[in-house]
């Protein structure tokens, strides 16, 4: 049960850039960008090239650290030179802003509550404002130099109950708006005003109230020609779409729900969704299609929790192919044809070099593995088999290592409580 704190995916939860990266640009550098969750299109897919190929047991050079960013499972983005994050320090929680270079402190604001609760959330970027939430809801609008703008309450302004976990989303900024999941009856997701915080729309979800709001993120998806905003709900409610203009619940799938913890954030690609879940329940691929001025959802296959399910740690999606940690609260590595559902390779008898969940990232055709117990591992984002091309141990390693990975500017960022890693990937 503790392994759900994690919900940094959480919350719980690395992207194709818009942009070429220069092989070894540092953070400030054209393409050094990772401004959200799992990167600009928040699927773990990063662009860089030009990466080492294989580690040695030390890993990949370091090239420098930062420390006293607190407790937390806080994740990474990068934006403009600057890097930013979530920690508790001295009993608060703060959004904490580094310097891209050597990661020293700019800046930090408290975000929520004095409360033991750790952070999960990972921060987001729009231009020249910062988003953060806190583990009880507490939303913060920042500008990048540190000023507070604004702030709202997902429990006071929109009556939402905190979940097991806390509360452990990345806020998605869409064009002018704001998207975020507080998840009760009347306000199960909310679109918010990204300048002012004033509210746009309330998305009300039969059953999605209590803790609705689960520990995945929001993905966008332009299933059966309607923009849209994907989310897989907690409370046994499952994954849902709804409509980006004006907060319309279009479609509802509740057989990937459990009512325990939904964390992994949804993958979208085209008019197909696919979605899973831990505690046994398993995964789902949805093709959506225009009914109407609606969107009709359909199951096209389901996979039993034996099969795969992904617990956390995310999946990713590479061409025809998922690649991913399976199991409850393990990070078996496995391949998935998503078209088919069919098991490429892996799963419960693919054991990697760690243990525990896994949180993932690819790049330059390898997989970044992060396992709980600290274990970094490169295997080959390959449909010939489970292949590992290097594994070390990340230092200082105290409790569960769960933030995400990020692959940006030709480095690997890797956040360990209080600490930050950045290490050297591109081919000098």
């Amino acid at each position: 049960m503790k392994a759900l704190g994690v919900f940094s995916f959480f919350a719980v939860g690395f992207s194709v850039c818009v942009a070429t990266a220069l092989l070894a640009a540092d953070a400030k550098g054209p393409g050094a960008d990772w401004p959200q969750w799992r990167g600009p299109k928040r699927d773990a897919v990063s662009p860089e090239k030009g990466l080492l190929k294989t580690w040695g047991d030390e890993g990949p050079p370091l090239a420098w650290k930062a420390s006293g960013l607190g407790n937390g499972f806080a994740s990474v983005v990068l934006s403009d030179g600057r890097i930013f994050t979530m920690g508790r320090r001295k009993g608060t929680e703060e959004l904490i802003a580094l310097s891209g270079d050597d990661g020293k402190e700019l800046w930090a604001l408290k975000v929520g509550l004095d409360a033991a609760d750790e952070p999960s959330s990972t921060p987001t970027v729009d231009g020249d404002r910062v988003y953060a939430v806190g583990t009880h809801g507490d939303l913060l609008c920042a500008d990048v130099s540190g000023k507070e703008m604004w702030r709202k309450s997902f429990v006071k302004d929109f009556g939402g109950s905190v979940p097991t976990w806390k509360y452990c989303e990345s806020p998605l900024v869409d064009g002018d708006k704001l998207i975020c999941t507080p998840g009760s009856r009347d306000a199960t997701m909310v679109a918010l005003n990204k300048k002012t915080g004033d509210v746009i729309w309330k998305a009300a979800v039969p059953n999605g109230g209590g803790n609705g709001s689960g520990y995945s993120s929001i993905v966008i998806s332009q299933g059966g020609g309607v923009r849209q905003y994907v989310q897989l709900l907690g409370a046994g409610t499952g994954c849902i779409g709804v409509a980006a203009k004006d907060g319309k619940l279009l479609w509802k799938y509740e057989r990937v729900g459990n009512g325990t913890a939904s964390i992994p954030t949804p993958i979208v690609d085209g008019d197909s969704v696919f979605c899973s879940s831990g505690y046994g329940t398993g995964s789902a691929l949805l093709q959506l299609k225009a009914d109407g001025a609606g969107v009709a959802v359909k199951e096209v296959y389901f996979l039993k929790g034996n099969e795969f399910q992904n617990h956390h740690g995310g999946m990713i999606h590479v061409g025809p192919y998922i690649y991913s940690g399976h199991g409850h609260n393990q990070g078996h590595p496995i391949c998935v044809e998503m078209k088919t559902g069919k098991i490429v390779w892996g799963g419960e008898k693919q054991r990697g070099p760690g243990s525990g969940s896994a949180a993932v990232v690819y790049a330059d055709g390898k997989l970044y593995f992060r396992y709980q117990d600290g274990t970094m591992a490169l295997i080959d984002a390959s449909i010939d088999g489970y292949h590992l091309s290097g594994s070390f141990k990340i230092p200082e390693v105290r409790r569960e290592s769960w933030s995400h990975p990020v692959v940006v500017g030709g480095k690997l960022y890797l956040r360990e409580q209080e600490n930050l890693f950045v290490y050297q990937l591109a081919v000098k």
